[in-house]
């Protein structure tokens, strides 16, 4: 049985363990790891290559740091509490896979090339 693999980041400390201790007797669900400090977090999501990160959120943050994560591991999950609010998010990225017929030649191959690389200037993530 594939367990699913969990870090907990920049919670409160309370609310970090009281979520480690729900899922800590959850015989599918793994705790690889906690994150105290938001500037660490990208750090161990690469490390840890979580299923599902658990993130806190308040009213006035824009959960950027979400989209950048997701960006970079679209097969992750966030799963993202606000507990003075009684509320949570659930962040999950789409990969839109598309195609299009090319002339089948030397110019029609390279077009393609040139157009799918990035602007120049611009990081790709």
């Amino acid at each position: 049985m594939k367990r699913i693999r969990v870090l907990v980041a920049n919670q409160p400390r309370l609310i970090r363990e009281l979520i480690m201790a729900t899922i800590a007797d959850q015989p599918d669900i793994e705790l690889v790891g906690e994150v105290g400090k938001r500037e660490d977090l990208a750090d161990a999501v690469a490390q840890s290559r979580p299923d599902v990160l658990i993130v806190a959120i308040d009213e006035h943050e824009n959960p950027v740091q979400c989209g950048f994560l997701l960006g970079r591991y679209p097969e992750m999950r966030i799963l993202a509490l606000a507990p003075e609010k009684n509320r949570a998010l659930f962040y999950w990225a789409i990969v839109d896979i598309r195609s299009k017929p090319l002339e089948s030649s030397e110019d029609g191959i390279l077009n393609a090339m040139r157009q799918a690389a990035p602007v120049v200037g611009l990081a790709r993530v």
